[in-house]
């Protein structure tokens, strides 16, 4: 964790190496099935193919890090071609620790080609107390293609009463399909982010926040689907669809109620269940 540092007058101190993590994963369609044609890992960054048997493969994001720490950076890249069906997710919660002022970063890019589809289904992220995160989520997709993204941001661990009192939470999604921008969403919380999700007009009070985006030609004509799916869910939910973009917002006092409502929701929409390392 630590490098040697020499200062002016002799004296060495303690400098913190920062992780950069790079992955890259690309598949394709071969022999009708989707398989990998391209795997780029460096740093903590690795991913893993379980052997499991589903319509599409299955593709499990990994941290060998542990967390993520002050001023480190991950970047991903991930591009399901022309036909082929993709699900990614991770093996568990990622953490981001307490920050001694830099800020750690996230940049995601998503391409999904003509007739292919991607889920991206990363399980939460758990921001301490102090903790300093800026994350980019970026996709393109044609016309055709499908695109389903959820992502979950839990502030303090709840179980243990655990309260975010200050620290820097940005998250930026850009979603363009066939060239055109259709999503744009950016939050940021800065400063006293507990006192902030107390506002009604930002969380009322609620410690476990998400986003569910489905982008497919048949997007809007599902609202009502959506919409009586998650009637009697244990959380608050809401969902709306323009653009050819369905958006589901999920709030919840903790973690746990989310994530029933989130995989609920999930496997009734995909008509599948969620990946096996969600229920370990």
């Amino acid at each position: 964790m630590y490098a040697t540092a020499w200062s002016s007058d002799g004296f060495s101190a303690p400098r913190r190496q920062r992780a950069h993590g790079q992955l890259s994963f690309e598949v394709a369609v071969s022999d009708g099935r989707t398989r990998p044609v391209r795997i780029g890992e460096s740093g903590p960054s690795r991913i893993r193919l379980p052997n499991v048997e589903t319509p599409c493969l299955e593709a499990v994001m990994m941290n060998t890090g542990g967390g993520i720490a002050c001023g480190d950076r991950f970047d991903v890249s991930i591009l399901a071609t022309e036909g082929s069906e993709l699900v990614m997710t991770t093996p568990a919660a990622e953490r981001c620790y307490r920050s001694d002022g830099a800020v750690a970063a996230v940049d995601v890019d998503l391409r999904v080609a003509s007739g292919a589809s991607l889920a991206w289904l990363p399980q939460e992220t758990l921001l301490y107390n102090e903790g300093r995160l800026r994350r980019r989520l970026s996709a393109e997709i044609a016309e055709d293609a499908k695109l389903m993204m959820f992502e979950c941001a839990v502030f303090g661990r709840t179980a243990h009463r655990e309260t975010v009192e200050t620290g820097l939470f940005e998250d930026r999604w850009r979603i363009s399909r066939a060239g055109r921008l259709v999503y744009a969403d950016t939050l940021r919380l800065d400063g006293p982010i507990q006192s902030l999700l107390d506002r009604p007009s930002v969380a009322k009070g609620s410690r476990a926040i998400a986003t569910f985006l489905y982008v497919a030609p048949d997007a809007e004509s599902r609202i009502d689907e959506a919409r009586e799916l998650l009637a009697g869910a244990p959380c608050d939910a809401a969902a709306s669809a323009w653009n050819g973009v369905l958006a589901i917002r999920f709030l919840a006092p903790e973690i746990a109620a989310l994530r029933r409502a989130a995989i609920d929701f999930i496997t009734a929409f995909r008509g599948t269940p969620l990946p096996r390392v969600w229920h370990s």
